[in-house]
């Protein structure tokens, strides 16, 4: 028994550590981005990481005292479309057109992004408990929301990068 609480925590502390990275990422892009629409993206997203944070240290905190009863929360339904909306505008693709750097941010973020999915996909496969389970997998979609947001604004961005450089029609 020790063993799988064990597990569970080293699962919920890496969560807490995938948000307190993504949080840090996205903060600094937001500090050097030179273009308001660019820095708002990454406040976004930098915010975003921060209620995940809260929810899990709430998580976190009443495990030890509910057990997998801690995992029945309430759970928002991720709304991929209404995320990417407030984030996606044509003002940022142009404020970005052609910009180095905020291509380069946009693929780390999906790296990050895509390795979280992947982690919790992977707890998800590896839990006994249906509350634990279903828990990790709302984790994934949680970051599966920040993956298609970033990887539309990221197509959108390249396109426009590979264009101007004279890579079309490639």
């Amino acid at each position: 028994m020790t063993d799988a609480r064990e597990t569970i925590l080293d699962i919920l502390r890496k969560a807490y550590q995938i948000e307190v990275d993504g949080y840090t990422f996205y903060s600094m892009a937001a500090d050097r981005a030179e273009k308001e629409p660019v820095q708002e993206l990454f406040v976004k997203l930098a915010r975003d990481e921060v209620q995940h944070k809260a929810y899990l240290k709430s998580v976190m905190g009443s495990y030890d005292d509910r057990g997998v009863e801690a995992f029945n929360v309430h759970r928002r339904d991720p709304d991929l479309k209404a995320f990417a909306s407030t984030i996606f505008t044509e003002t940022f693709r142009q404020q970005a057109h052609g910009a180095d750097f905020e291509l380069g941010v946009l693929s780390v973020g999906m790296t990050l992004e895509s390795n979280a999915i992947r982690y919790f996909d992977g707890a998800a496969e590896h839990a006994d408990e249906r509350e634990v389970r279903e828990f990790y997998r709302f984790l994934a979609d949680w970051e599966r929301e920040h993956l298609e947001a970033l990887r539309q604004l990221y197509d959108g961005v390249r396109q426009d990068f590979w264009t101007d450089g004279g890579f079309a029609p490639f």
